[in-house]
């Protein structure tokens, strides 16, 4: 079980340490995601589609800005640092 807490443990420190970078990855798996879901409905106007996809990517951006704020805070409190 102290195996699975320090990897838990290394990955949040990598987050903490790279918040834009994981961000930024969220919203390219967010958009390419999206892109593959609305892709799979023929109903749609391709530029439609172009466009859900940037607003699902767009709100879980700011979801992971939002949590990216909640653990700078965190830190900040509690006077955790990453290194």
């Amino acid at each position: 079980m102290s195996e699975a807490k320090t990897q838990i443990e290394s990955i949040r420190k990598w987050v903490v340490e790279h918040k834009l970078r994981t961000v930024g990855c969220l919203w390219l798996s967010g958009i390419t995601g999206s892109i593959a879901y609305n892709w799979s409905r023929p109903n749609m106007k391709t530029s439609v589609k172009i466009i859900h996809a940037r607003l699902h990517a767009q709100a879980l951006t700011l979801g992971a800005l939002a949590g990216a704020a909640l653990v700078e805070y965190y830190d900040r409190k509690t006077g955790a640092k990453a290194s």
